[in-house]
């Protein structure tokens, strides 16, 4: 019989554990597979497919077993998480979102003419920017506009 993927929720849920309980923060683990922060972050999670040789680095980093290897090589299922948008910090986005998405989309199509941007051909970056009224989250969306006039 042949032994199931693991999923690749648990393969997380390995991950978070054994990187809290070795101290590690997710700016090392990046840095240890030479990929961006906030990709290697969400990889690890369950959002993106890892090459084999990340992978590999991941679970050795973190003393985990083939299995979760296997699991972070695999294609996700990329669907919105109903729990997650009960969290504070998520649903703000989803909140930003709502208010500003429709004048963002005024704005791209104004400067850019009729197209979207890309989340494939993306990059995002978080950074903290200090305040005299406290600190700021600094987030950056890098998204390649693909026109649909052709």
């Amino acid at each position: 019989m042949t032994t199931p993927i693991m999923p690749k929720s648990d393969a997380a849920d390995l991950i978070v554990a054994a990187r809290i309980r070795q101290g590690l923060t997710w700016a090392t683990i990046a840095d240890k597979i030479d990929a961006p922060l906030v990709w290697t972050v969400a990889a690890l999670l369950g959002k993106h497919p890892v090459p084999a040789d990340k992978a590999t680095a991941v679970v050795e980093m973190l003393g985990l077993g083939e299995g979760v290897a296997e699991s972070l090589r695999q294609q996700p299922t990329r669907t919105p998480d109903e729990a997650a948008t009960s969290d504070p910090t998520i649903y703000r986005f989803y909140e930003a979102l709502d208010v500003y998405g429709p004048a963002l989309k005024e704005l791209i199509h104004e400067e850019f003419g009729d197209g979207i941007m890309s989340a494939i051909n993306f990059k995002v970056d978080i950074s903290r920017r200090a305040d005299p009224g406290g600190d700021r989250v600094v987030v950056t969306f890098d998204g390649k506009f693909l026109d649909y006039n052709w």
